[in-house]
């Protein structure tokens, strides 16, 4: 699109559905030459830099750059997705925001190369039958096109799609598909495996060439793409006849790529060397870590292998500070639940229990509460298995039962140490809870997880421990019982009214909601079609009042307590749910998937 045609084109379009004034179309056909020469400027350096596709410099590019207002739409701009959608229109084709976890790594790189890919500007995106679904960015050159039509014999559907979608599928899955071919062709018995610094600097786009180890290369691709993606773990999976990567995103897990069984034996290896595991010890589970950097931050990856049916499958679990400590009041919590929480914390000694199932949130709760606690007077100490993500305002002690160091001889040594705040990543036996009970008795403040359904089973938990009632009731502060929730995309929200089966299933009443609409994600790039983007917590929290203190002594059911907190003000989980619902933060769905079995 640098010929005078399409430029005329796209400017008369623009001014024609009243997005552009004639001001500043002819503001941009007096500067097109010069911001074409800063672009082409810029792209070189970012190229070096990042490795992304250096390509001309378009019409669309330039008008993008500008950050041009749109006409009568307040707060609004003329961006390239704009743009592409009202050539789109005019052309009669249809327009796509590319979701990459949603395309087949094969047909994206076999179809063409990614010179042909570069030069033209185009990628395959789907292969259905002999009909090739294609994207490009230039509806005014069909050159490339045709050659994949004459060369293919496939029937072609033409999308249109934004430069920047085009250009990162190239430099994402061209790059790793290389990588992943390269290993498997040239992959011996001998793998080097690198160095065993714990540190891991991974290289830039641009650094990753074909002069490096293919393995090496194609697992630092993987790492990228994960970030780029907001992933929170890594699954890599032998099966039968390859191997299967995964990517977890707001909790939910997608496809992404299938490997040769050759280079899923070569992942493995690559990620244990980097994690400083055993490389020959294939038979037993293990545990290792990996510091390393997304934009400039420290990022820790922790790294568990296991031996299952059809070889050795590795999760990488990504540990970013942003979301693992963050801001207190960004946690979700509700008026007075926050609250009641800054009290709990705040307490000069006591124990505080986090309850809930593995992934539900509790260590960033617990991380983000002795991230505002942390200060120079304080000595905060943890005692985790393993240690999350390592703080150096903590001193983090990482729990290994083969040498007798665990949650109970650590706390024993911890007690020796002067703290003034201690962390306990999970209440298991009754030596734990004996010895955290101690601790919060003699002036410590106590911080832990549980792993119970809800708050008021987390009270019995102890008690069945072997924990006294008295002594439950003379340290225990308060419990919080926390889940995640997927938050509806900002981006694709859309109002719709609880239908009578949904109040019912929720027991709601209908009349409650009728003139309350609550929200859905219908789907759009930025969720990568889901309708969610992001997760928030929900709580249950429940305060040690006399009236709940005066039946701790009885040994009461967890229903017994639940009632009586309640009754002084308690919601539930579900209820908290059903309230983020209500306010338009997540749907209906995720409410039934995350609590439908709760009461």
């Amino acid at each position: 699109m640098t010929d005078p045609k399409s430029t005329k084109f796209v400017l008369d379009l623009l001014q024609a559905k009243g997005l552009l004034s004639k001001e500043h179309a002819a503001e941009i056909v007096e500067k097109e030459e010069s911001h074409r020469t800063k672009l082409i400027k810029a792209r070189t350096v970012l190229a070096k830099r990042s490795g992304y596709v250096q390509s001309e410099v378009t019409i669309v590019d330039i008008i993008d750059s500008l950050h041009l207002p749109l006409l009568n739409r307040k707060n609004r701009f003329l961006t390239e997705e704009v743009i592409m959608e009202e050539i789109a229109r005019a052309k009669g084709m249809p327009f796509m925001r590319i979701d990459p976890l949603k395309l087949d790594s094969d047909v994206v790189t076999r179809v063409v190369s990614k010179p042909y890919a570069v030069k033209y500007q185009l990628v395959p995106i789907d292969l259905t039958a002999n009909l090739l679904s294609v994207a490009t960015s230039n509806p005014f050159q069909m050159e490339g096109i045709e050659g994949i039509r004459h060369s293919t014999k496939y029937d072609i559907r033409i999308v249109l799609a934004t430069p920047s979608d085009i250009k990162k599928i190239i430099t994402e899955f061209y790059g790793f598909k290389y990588s992943v071919a390269a290993a498997h062709h040239e992959l011996t018995s001998q793998v080097d495996l690198g160095n065993l610094e714990q540190y891991v600097k991974l290289k830039s786009m641009a650094e990753l060439s074909a002069t490096d180890q293919h393995v090496i290369n194609a697992v630092e691709y993987l790492l990228h793409y994960a970030y780029a993606q907001r992933a929170s773990d890594i699954h890599i999976e032998p099966k039968r006849e390859n191997g299967l990567i995964r990517l977890r995103i707001d909790g939910i897990l997608h496809n992404v790529h299938k490997i040769p069984r050759p280079v899923h034996l070569a992942f493995v290896s690559r990620i244990k060397t980097l994690a400083r595991l055993d490389i020959a010890e294939k038979r037993r589970p293990q545990d290792g870590r990996i510091k390393t950097e997304k934009d400039g931050k420290e990022i820790e990856l922790r790294v568990s292998t296991l031996p299952v049916a059809f070889g050795e499958k590795a999760v990488i679990r990504i540990f970013d500070p942003a979301i693992l400590m963050q801001e207190i009041e960004e946690l979700g919590f509700y008026g007075r639940e926050m609250q009641l929480f800054r009290t709990f914390i705040g307490a000069p000694y006591g124990l505080i229990l986090v309850t809930g199932p593995t992934g539900s949130g509790k260590t960033t709760t617990l991380y983000s509460a002795l991230k505002l606690l942390s200060s120079p007077e304080i000595n905060i100490t943890t005692i985790e298995d393993p240690v999350e993500m390592v703080y150096e305002e903590f001193n983090q002690v990482s729990v290994q039962p083969k040498i007798d160091v665990t949650f109970a001889s650590s706390l024993r040594a911890i007690l020796r140490q002067d703290p003034d705040i201690i962390m306990v990543g999970e209440i298991r036996d009754y030596e734990t809870a004996e010895h955290a009970i101690q601790a919060a008795l003699t002036g410590h403040l106590v911080l832990s997880t549980l792993h119970t359904n809800d708050s008021a089973s987390s009270v019995t938990r102890l008690v069945d421990l072997g924990v006294p009632p008295f002594l439950v009731n003379s340290t225990l502060i308060g419990v919080i019982a926390q889940r995640l929730v997927r938050k509806i995309c900002p981006h694709c929200a859309e109002k719709y009214v609880l239908s009578d089966e949904e109040c019912r299933m929720l027991n709601i009443p209908p009349a409650k909601v009728k003139n309350m609409p609550v929200s859905i994600g219908r789907g759009c790039p930025e969720c990568r079609g889901t309708g969610y983007f992001g997760r928030t917590g929900i709580f249950e929290v429940l305060e040690m009042s006399e009236k709940v203190k005066g039946l701790i002594e009885q040994k009461p059911a967890p229903d017994l307590l639940k009632k009586a907190a309640r009754s002084e003000g308690m919601i539930s989980l579900k209820e908290c749910a059903i309230r983020k619902l209500l306010g338009g933060v997540t749907s209906f769905d995720e409410v039934v998937r995350v609590t439908g079995l709760l009461p």
